[in-house]
């Protein structure tokens, strides 16, 4: 091209992005930042729980999560206001009381029965469950109650098309008593209701305290796992540097796996929080 081609071509291009729509320049510059793309992030609220709601979604979609999560139902659709999901509700029965418990299948069978169709209205995917407290319980006890209650469940979970996450939680600091403390406790729940609506939530912080070896161990159970929490080791806080876990490491390895679920960050900051929210993101966009 001769030098007055390019000169105007070059000028027309000018003019056009000068005129471009004022709507699309806002769209640009209030879009969320580019990621690497690999995994979809999320923040657990109740870390956060001094930041208004609003104000926590404003935050984490300018750093690049997708989710703010562990909402109660009335929460669920907040974050759809700021272009975000709600990957995980909080959900029916509690951490020490849990479907390990035959006398305990009635209310939470009727919880989650009301309780699932109104998470996939909301576009809520996933919904948190419990074990509850051993109290003298054997393994074998708790994990066959818990497959008898899931299985009441599952049914309808697998029609709306929301998972089930039994959550993996430490015995030795956090949750005395906990009964799915170790992965493979909670490997033989799934597998025993075999069912795709019942998965696992895999919280690293808590597998680390009770068993270590957690890049292993994530991969030699990955078809049964839908979620992960992190937490730095020891308590609980910022994923940094301050602690033992090689984060970046571990998200590559979940990453490498084609893993398609969220990773949430549910660790206490003892910093600025939005500042270490930042921090912790940075680590984990593998």
């Amino acid at each position: 091209m001769e030098r007055r081609t390019i000169l105007r071509t070059l000028g027309a291009a000018a003019v056009a992005a000068a005129l471009a729509p004022t709507t699309a320049i806002a769209r640009a510059l209030n879009a969320a930042p580019a990621t690497r793309g690999r995994l979809k992030h999320s923040v657990s609220r109740w870390c956060y729980g001094k930041i208004p709601i609003d104000d926590l979604c404003v935050a984490a979609k300018g750093i690049g999560f997708r989710s703010v999560e562990l909402l109660d139902e009335a929460d669920w659709k907040v974050p759809a206001r700021h272009g975000l999901v709600c990957a995980m509700a909080n959900g029916f029965g509690t951490i020490p009381v849990g479907f390990n418990r035959l006398d305990q299948h009635d209310k939470l069978v009727a919880d989650a029965e009301r309780m699932i169709p109104r998470a996939a209205a909301a576009g809520v995917p996933n919904i948190v469950c419990f074990s509850g407290n051993r109290a003298g319980m054997s393994d074998g006890e708790g994990i066959a109650n818990c497959i008898a209650g899931f299985k009441r469940i599952t049914p309808t979970a697998e029609r709306h098309g929301v998972t089930l996450c039994l959550e993996l939680l430490n015995s030795r600091v956090d949750h005395p008593d906990y009964q799915a403390d170790h992965t493979a406790w909670g490997v033989q729940v799934v597998q025993g209701v075999d069912s795709p609506r019942l998965k696992l939530l895999y919280d690293i912080y808590h597998m680390q305290v009770m068993e270590g070896d957690v890049i292993a161990t994530i991969r030699a159970n990955a078809p049964h796992i839908a979620h992960f929490h992190t937490g730095g080791v020891p308590g609980r806080h910022e994923i940094d540097d301050t602690q033992e876990l090689n984060y970046r490491r571990v998200m590559q390895a979940i990453a490498d796996l084609g893993f398609g679920g969220y990773v949430a960050q549910e660790f206490v900051p003892v910093r600025d929080p939005l500042t270490s929210l930042r921090q912790s993101f940075e680590i984990c966009d593998v």
